[in-house]
């Protein structure tokens, strides 16, 4: 649902921000698979936004255009998690129309201003300017190009143990709007390989998001079963992903094969999400 403002509907991507400032939890979706239909699905369910991850998996940009239109047309926060911090990757991501980018893998605070710089216009930014979907095809160009730099959204991904001992000093970059956790890339860079949290890593996590969210910064993480999104609650992250799409739908098979007393070979369910 969309907060009103007075009694003008507020753009999802502010709706959201407000959420933010109001100090309350927003739920997504993480899709890795190619169909649209499944943010479409997400739209009606009522979620706040989506993440579509190009940084692994096989979404190319056309995949990523078509999630974004749709994403569009069910007034959905569209992020793309982008596959590195390469200038011409994140331009024609947002030239597409994404709403943001969630940045991979940063470990230093160079890393993360390179994000931001890549992602605005000048004067903050270097991003150059395209008569794409972003500027209505060069129709809205003036008004568009002069609101990006305040909408456009940049999240990094805090999924390595560098960016955890760098982290007062990334979120003094001006541009920073969240910070996403990934706890199995930030147990593998902890020597923890495989493992969702490793030993210590959910004490090393939330000792973190307790210092980011002291700077009134918003947390993300995606959530692995309903007891784990209940408990990320709690903990006041507020952008939680209800799960990725293709764990969703593992997750819902599992359980109506044990319903129907069928038990998948142990080998394939050894994971955590």
């Amino acid at each position: 649902m969309s907060l009103i403002n007075g009694s003008q509907k507020l753009h999802p991507r502010e709706a959201l921000r407000q959420k933010f400032n109001y100090g309350w939890p927003t739920y997504g979706l993480w899709v890795t698979l190619e169909s649209p239909s499944i943010t479409e699905i997400a739209g009606h369910l009522g979620v706040d936004w989506v993440v579509i991850d190009a940084e692994h998996g096989h979404l190319d940009l056309k995949n990523v255009l078509e999630y974004v239109r749709v994403a569009n047309l069910m007034n959905l926060v569209c992020f793309v998690r982008v596959q590195e911090i390469q200038q011409g990757l994140i331009k024609r991501v947002l030239d597409i129309g994404a709403d943001g980018i969630l940045v991979p893998q940063v470990r230093s605070v160079e890393e993360v201003a390179t994000a931001v710089r890549f992602a605005k216009y000048p004067p903050e930014g270097i991003r150059g300017i395209g008569a794409e979907r972003s500027t209505r095809w060069g129709m809205g160009m003036v008004n568009c190009t002069r609101s990006a730099n305040d909408s456009v959204m940049v999240i990094p991904l805090m999924e390595t143990v560098e960016a955890g001992d760098a982290i007062e000093e990334i979120l003094d970059v001006p541009g920073v709007d969240a910070l996403f956790f990934g706890p199995a890339d930030y147990s593998a860079s902890a020597g923890f390989l495989g493992e969702w949290e490793g030993p210590g890593v959910a004490e090393r996590l939330l000792e973190i998001q307790a210092r980011i969210r002291a700077r009134r910064i918003p947390t993300g993480i995606v959530s692995t079963s309903h007891e784990n999104l209940q408990l990320r609650k709690q903990q006041n992250f507020q952008m939680i992903a209800l799960g990725i799409d293709a764990a969703l739908l593992i997750r819902a098979a599992r359980g109506a094969m044990e319903a129907a007393g069928i038990a998948p070979p142990a080998e394939v369910w050894n994971g955590k999400i």
